[in-house]
C-alpha cells in the first residue's frame, strides 16, 4: 500500500502564558520562563516548589459546567486542547454540520498520570477525613483513557481511541502511531497529543525521593529549570495540554485547509537496559531509524527540540547521542530544550514539544534554551546551542525528541508545508 501524506492541520494548547498558540510560540521564541514557585498548603503538609501551573485556564469557561464537572484536570486540559486543535483546523464540532463521514476518524492520547489525582483525593476523604465514600465518578474521572474517550465522543470519531502510557514518550508515541494510521490510509483525520497533571502530593513527593526535582525558592524559580547548564540541578515539574490534528495530505488539500507543517516520520525503541539511566546507544537507535522512516538526511536537519530535562546525567548523552549520529554536522545543529521555559509536563511533554517543533518549522523560527548564556557543561558541548530565538530561513525538517523512563525512545521527523 502506498504510504500517505500527512499534515498537521490544527494546533491547540493550553498554555501557561495565558495567551493562544501564536502567543503561545512567540513567549516560548524570546525565552521567557513560566516556572513559578508553587507553595500550596496540602494535607497532610506543604507542597513547595518550582512548577508551571495553568493559572488562567477556567475548566468551564473553556467546556461548560455539565462538561467540566465530569472530568478530573488532565481531561480538562486535555480536551480543551483538542476543542482548539480542532477549531484551527476548520472542522465543524459536529458531523452533521459539515456533512462529514467520520466512522473512520480516531483518537490516540498520551498520559502518564492519568486521573491519578482523583484516586488520591479519594484516598484523602477516607484516609484523612474519615469519610466512607468517595465520588461516584472517581472511576470514570481517574481513568487514563477518560481524555480520548471524551474527545472522541464530543467530536463524533469512530474510528480507535485509545491513550498510550509510556512515561514521559507517552504523547510523542500517541502522536507517532495516530501518523501511522494516516500514513497507511487507515484514518483519514487522527485527533492526537497528550494532557498530565503533576501538582498532587503523592507526584511531587515521589519526584522529591528521585532527587531529580530543581532546587528553587520564591525569587530564583524562574530559572530553576537550566538543561545543558553546567550549574543544572534537575527538572521543573508543570501541568499542561496539547494537541495536533493530522490530516491526509490530499483530504486536506481538498477542503483548503491550512497546513502548519508536514508530519515526515517517527520512530520509537527501547533501550532494554535500565528502568531510569538513559542509553546512548538506544536514543541512536532511534534517531537514525527516524530519519530512515522520513526518508531523511542527516544534513537535512535544521532544529533539534532536544528531551533535554536539565537532569546532571540525562542531557549529557542526549548530546553525545546527537554527536553520534550527525557526526561532522553536530557543531552546526542548533539544539534547545523548551522544557527550559515551559517545564516538564511528564505524558504531554512530548505533545507540546511537538507543537514547538511544528511551529519552528512553520515560522522558520528557532526557541532558545533559556538561562543557558555562559553556563554550557563542557559534557554538553559539539552542538550548536541555541542561546536566544533565532530565524531560520531554510529550516526545512526538524526533530522532537522525547527518551523517557522505562528506556522508551520516541522521535518525530517534521518538515515545512511545501
Amino acid at each position: 500500500m502506498a504510504r500517505r501524506r500527512v499534515a498537521v492541520t490544527g494546533l491547540g494548547v493550553v498554555s501557561p502564558y495565558g495567551g493562544g498558540l501564536d502567543d503561545f510560540f512567540e513567549r516560548v521564541l524570546a525565552g521567557e520562563s513560566a516556572v513559578r514557585w508553587m507553595a500550596v498548603d496540602e494535607k497532610p503538609r506543604p507542597i513547595q516548589t518550582p512548577f508551571v501551573l495553568c493559572q488562567g485556564f477556567e475548566p468551564e469557561r473553556e467546556l461548560g459546567k455539565p462538561l467540566a464537572s465530569m472530568m478530573e484536570r488532565f481531561s480538562q486540559l486535555g480536551v480543551s486542547a483538542a476543542f482548539a486543535a480542532w477549531r484551527d483546523a476548520g472542522f465543524a464540532k459536529s458531523a452533521a454540520d459539515d456533512g462529514s463521514d467520520r466512522s473512520a476518524w480516531g483518537c490516540f492520547w498520551g498520559t502518564a498520570l492519568g486521573g491519578l489525582s482523583a484516586h488520591e483525593r479519594g484516598s484523602r476523604e477516607l484516609w484523612l477525613n474519615g469519610r466512607e465514600r468517595v465520588s461516584p465518578l472517581s472511576v470514570v474521572m481517574g481513568m487514563n483513557n477518560a481524555a480520548n474517550a471524551h474527545i472522541s465522543i464530543q467530536f463524533g470519531l469512530g474510528g480507535v481511541s485509545s491513550s498510550h502510557t509510556a512515561a514521559c514518550a507517552s504523547s510523542t508515541i500517541a502522536i507517532g502511531e495516530a501518523f501511522r494510521r494516516v500514513r497507511a490510509g487507515e484514518a483519514p483525520v487522527m485527533v492526537t497529543g497528550g494532557s498530565d497533571i503533576c501538582q498532587s502530593m503523592s507526584v511531587v513527593r515521589a519526584w522529591e525521593a528521585m532527587r531529580v526535582l530543581a532546587k528553587g525558592d520564591a525569587d530564583t524559580a524562574w530559572r530553576a529549570c537550566r538543561p545543558f547548564a553546567q550549574d543544572r540541578d534537575g527538572l521543573v515539574l508543570g501541568e499542561g495540554g496539547a494537541a495536533l490534528v493530522l490530516e491526509d495530505w490530499d483530504h486536506a488539500v481538498a477542503r483548503g485547509a491550512r497546513i502548519h507543517a508536514e508530519l515526515l516520520g517517527y520512530a520509537t525503541n527501547c533501550d532494554h537496559t535500565h528502568l531510569v539511566r538513559p542509553d546512548r546507544a538506544g536514543q541512536v537507535r532511534a534517531l537514525n531509524a527516524v530519519l530512515a522512516d522520513a526518508g531523511l538526511a542527516p544534513a537535512d536537519i535544521g532544529y533539534i527540540n532536544a528531551h533535554g530535562t536539565a537532569t546532571p546525567e540525562g542531557d549529557p548523552i542526549e548530546i553525545q547521542s546527537l554527536r553520534d549520529v550527525f557526526g561532522a554536522l553536530a557543531p552546526r545543529l542548533p539544539v534547545s530544550s523548551t522544557k527550559s521555559v515551559h517545564g516538564h509536563l511528564l505524558g504531554a511533554a512530548g505533545a507540546i514539544e511537538a507543537v514547538v517543533t511544528a511551529l519552528a518549522v512553520r515560522e522558520q523560527a528557532i526557541p532558545p534554551t533559556a538561562h543557558l548564556r555562559d553556563r554550557i557543561d563542557p559534557a554538553c558541548e559539539g552542538v550548536d546551542h541555541v542561546l536566544e530565538g533565532r530565524r531560520a530561513s531554510g529550516l526545512r525538517a526538524a526533530l522532537s525528541n522525547s527518551f523517557a523512563f522505562g528506556g522508551s525512545n520516541a522521535v518525530l521527523a517534521f518538515g515545512a508545508p511545501a
